[in-house]
């Protein structure tokens, strides 16, 4: 459960507006499909797991507070905030500074970037399962179906960019194409930054490993929960890197199509 402080949740209900059982602007079914993208959870699931205070989207949000641990308390206020436009700065200056405070303890900094590329029902459950692993503190849970996403997202990519592969290479060969393909694009800009891609071929081919002998993949004596940690953060860290060069390189591409428009 959240440690969220009294003064705190005061300043947050303000913020969200949330006297007489509202939350800003949502309606029962848009703030449960913002919860669902922002934190993987159902507000409204049928165990009623956030209902044991009343049913209006205030008393909802209010017990989310209170079941759910930090982090994801943390990642949901940051992202409602940018719903407030509009809202005295001071007051959402010091919301951000909660938000802030509480996603410090994530035991996985970079796991926003877990989010599925397509919304095809097995990716988005597949990546509903590696959050909430993560988001349980229990990363040795989370290493098989992390390297089945990695995997996935990794083929995507090299579809994405035109390069040819056999559904029989393994990640980490498939990887190596792919950061070579990034590079000869001009994607990578320092040689540091190449340096560390070309590590994570090897990387990723320790993580093969690592999925079929140490993680729930099999009948196998799962790694320890640091090294789990360990791997789940540095994985989390380069999907997010891959991310940012991949928007960059796709706002490149779409300003390069609307300068050559006639006009």
């Amino acid at each position: 459960m959240s440690d969220l402080k009294y003064a705190e949740r005061q300043k947050l209900e303000d913020l969200f507006q949330m006297g007489g059982g509202y939350v800003l602007s949502f309606t029962d079914f848009t703030f449960g499909e913002f919860v669902t993208e922002s934190t993987g959870r159902d507000i409204y699931d049928d165990a009623g797991t956030y209902a044991f205070n009343g049913q209006s989207k205030a008393k909802r949000l209010r017990a989310f507070w209170k079941v759910e641990p930090n982090h994801v308390v943390g990642k949901l206020i940051g992202d409602m905030l940018e719903q407030c436009e509009g809202a005295d700065p001071a007051l959402l200056e010091d919301c951000r500074s909660i938000a802030e405070r509480l996603q410090a303890g994530a035991p996985v900094t970079e796991l926003s970037a877990i989010t599925p590329q397509t919304t095809e029902r097995d990716l988005e459950l597949l990546t509903n399962q590696v959050r909430a692993a993560i988001d349980a503190n229990q990363p040795e849970g989370a290493l098989d179906r992390l390297h089945t996403f990695v995997v996935n997202y990794v083929r995507r990519r090299c579809v994405q960019r035109g390069i040819a592969f056999d559904r029989k290479k393994p990640l980490h060969s498939l990887f190596g194409e792919y950061r070579k393909n990034l590079k000869a694009d001009g994607h990578v800009e320092s040689a540091m930054s190449d340096r560390i891609l070309k590590s994570a071929i090897s990387t990723l081919d320790a993580f093969n490993d690592v999925r079929n002998n140490r993680s729930l993949a099999h009948d196998n004596r799962v790694l320890g929960y640091d090294e789990a940690l360990l791997i789940c953060n540095h994985v989390c860290s380069m999907i997010r890197y891959l991310n940012a060069v991949e928007a960059k390189a796709a706002k490149k591409t779409a300003d390069n199509e609307f300068d050559g428009i006639p006009f």
